[in-house]
């Protein structure tokens, strides 16, 4: 391998849109199409100065000097894809490969990777966008508007809040007049209602943790879920993310409930109340005017810091005939109501005492990062 880039380091992430889909129906034809894509990314990679540095499934993750040179690579990658024909290779269809660029401060680790919240904030950027479509950052944008390809331009997408939960992100596009210009939305947060606060900080040592729950929440037999354990673990910021990866499942919204301020349980229902907008009506019960608003609806309730209010989970449960209420939990202790899903959070992993680790590794532990 090259020597990877330091310092200001441009990266480049790809991935095949529906390549399971590709891989399952058309394996032999999908097994020609790959080596194809892989030959031509790597080739535009290595052309303009880059750095395959990380393989994930058919995902590319390249680091690059300058931002110009990464720009020139994902457009001459996107020309070469969009010339193929695929159909010769026996595929049915056309490879369709999405790619996002992001740039910020960042050496490789000894072991010849890059850790660093900008990686997180450039896979989040790259899930918003669709195949054949190229996504930039604002760092990107800065460093190499001056230096586009020849005959490559940038369309400004606005701002979007990417599922990181971060401060909005403002999102280019990468022109050319070979290429396809016009796709649907950008796949970020603003697609559907929600009220998921931003968060000051990206979610760290959590990542597969994320990607399992949320497939969990996605599932028509799982309609409660619990995250236990201790105070100081990361319940809520995980809660949150993955609200966050779900928020597309949900059409009519998701809907974080914080219960910290609460000591009474008669009042957890009016504060699911407020939040998706019911109000109270003369002498109805609360509870049925939830259950009547709920009752059509396809959503996600978070309810934050449920520990203190434990005496409410039955109200909670009472919500949960609208046969499509999904309810997420945070509390130190479950529920306990039926068909309850109950995931300990234990802590982050911590550095080892004896013997203790050198400066290079303990940068590498979670609870550090």
């Amino acid at each position: 391998m090259s020597e990877l880039p330091r310092g200001t380091v441009a990266f480049l992430f790809t991935d095949i849109e529906g390549s399971t889909r590709l891989w399952q129906g058309h394996r032999p034809a999908m097994e020609r199409a790959y080596q194809r894509h892989d030959q031509l990314l790597r080739a535009a990679i290595a052309a303009h100065g880059g750095v395959v540095y990380k393989l994930i499934g058919d995902a590319v993750q390249a680091a690059f000097p300058t931002a110009p040179g990464a720009v020139a690579a994902a457009l001459e990658t996107q020309l070469s894809l969009s010339a193929q024909d695929w159909a010769d290779l026996g595929l049915p269809e056309e490879l369709r490969v999405r790619m996002a660029l992001h740039a910020g401060d960042v050496d490789p680790d000894p072991d010849g990777d890059y850790r660093s919240p900008v990686l997180n904030r450039l896979g989040r950027l790259m899930g918003a966008g669709h195949g054949c479509q190229t996504l930039l950052s604002q760092a990107v944008r800065q460093l190499a508007r001056d230096r586009l390809p020849e005959g490559a331009d940038l369309r400004d997408l606005g701002e979007h809040r990417l599922k990181d939960l971060l401060e909005p992100e403002r999102v280019w596009q990468l022109l050319h007049p070979a290429l396809d210009a016009d796709f649907p939305p950008l796949k970020t947060l603003g697609v559907r209602p929600h009220n998921l606060p931003l968060q000051p900080t990206p979610v760290i040592g959590r990542e597969r943790e994320v990607t399992e729950l949320a497939a969990l929440l996605r599932r028509d037999d799982v309609r409660l879920v619990t995250l236990t354990g201790p105070g100081g673990t990361g319940k809520t910021r995980l809660g949150l993310q993955m609200a966050a990866e779900v928020v597309e499942d949900f059409p009519d919204g998701v809907w974080f409930v914080p219960l910290a301020a609460l000591t009474d349980p008669e009042l957890v229902l009016s504060a699911i109340a407020e939040v998706v907008g019911v109000r109270e009506s003369g002498g109805t019960p609360l509870q049925f005017l939830l259950k009547e608003y709920l009752r059509d609806k396809r959503l996600l309730l978070v309810l934050d810091n449920f520990e203190q209010v434990l005496e409410a989970a039955p109200g909670v449960g009472g919500l949960l005939v609208a046969p499509e209420i999904t309810v997420l939990v945070t509390s130190r202790a479950p529920l306990r109501l039926r068909g309850e899903r109950e995931i300990p959070v234990p802590p982050l992993g911590l550095p080892r005492r004896k013997p203790p680790p050198t400066l290079a590794q303990i940068g590498q532990y979670e609870a550090v990062r």
